[in-house]
């Protein structure tokens, strides 16, 4: 807890340095403004103690767009980001969103792999045709053939590490301070999936090389954009 108070306290500071910049110093730039987004987020998908802070340079301008305003107005739960954001207007937030999605992002190497010849059969069958008796849809029919995210609200599925897949996958499943209550596309699919597929899934995607960049609009199934139709419109994502 001292170790979340201190860094609450951090970005509050940065945040008001940010915000009234001193002109004769500060440059009143976004980059000087997105600061407090960097103390907690500067080392992609770093662990901290009792957090975690996922990169966000890269990723689709929708998707951080649309994670910054479920911060603020209260349908994800993390209290640092919900008092940093609070009073944070849409337009403001569209441009942080933007910032960042246009900063590079070297992706980290791929980690060897250390699953058995079953689980790997099973993880891509998952990734590549889903299961319609349990109506999984194929990760990639969301998330692009090359699993690189679809513009401009589904993220990428790889260079992730590990511990995050993992704890994403929990967060969806059963809750937690990350994840707010309403039911959105991933929470109903990760809880469909037994925990050796998520597990497995968790261990596969860190591994696999990257090829290709983010897919258009146009890549994602006219069902699945109904199915996760808030996506289209920009009011909610897929997380």
């Amino acid at each position: 807890m001292k170790f979340l108070a201190c860094v609450l306290l951090s970005m509050i500071s940065a945040l008001a340095n940010a915000v009234e910049p001193d002109s004769a110093e500060i440059p009143d730039t976004l980059e000087e403004r997105a600061k407090p987004c960097i103390i907690c987020h500067k080392e992609a998908d770093r662990i901290d103690r009792d957090a975690y802070f996922p990169r966000i340079a890269g990723k689709p301008a929708g998707y951080l767009y649309n994670q910054l305003r479920n911060f603020r107005d209260g349908r994800r739960f993390y209290q640092p980001m919900a008092i940093l954001l609070e009073n944070m207007s849409d337009e403001y937030m569209q441009e942080i969103a933007q910032y960042f999605a246009s900063l590079p992002y070297t992706y980290p190497t791929p980690v060897a792999q250390a699953l058995s010849s079953d689980d790997i059969q099973s993880v891509e069958t998952l990734v590549n045709s889903g299961d319609p008796a349990r109506d999984l849809p194929a990760c990639n029919a969301c998330h692009g053939k090359a699993l690189m995210g679809v513009q401009p609200y589904i993220p990428g599925l790889l260079g992730l590490p590990h511990a995050y897949v993992a704890a994403q996958f929990g967060g969806w499943r059963n809750g937690g301070i990350m994840r707010g209550q309403t039911p959105d596309c991933m929470s109903e699919i990760a809880k469909k999936l037994t925990q050796e597929e998520v597990n497995a899934l968790a261990m596969w995607l860190p591994s696999q090389p990257l090829s290709g960049e983010s897919a258009g609009t146009d890549a994602l199934a006219p069902e699945l954009a109904q199915r996760c139709r808030t996506i289209v419109s920009g009011k909610d994502v897929m997380q």
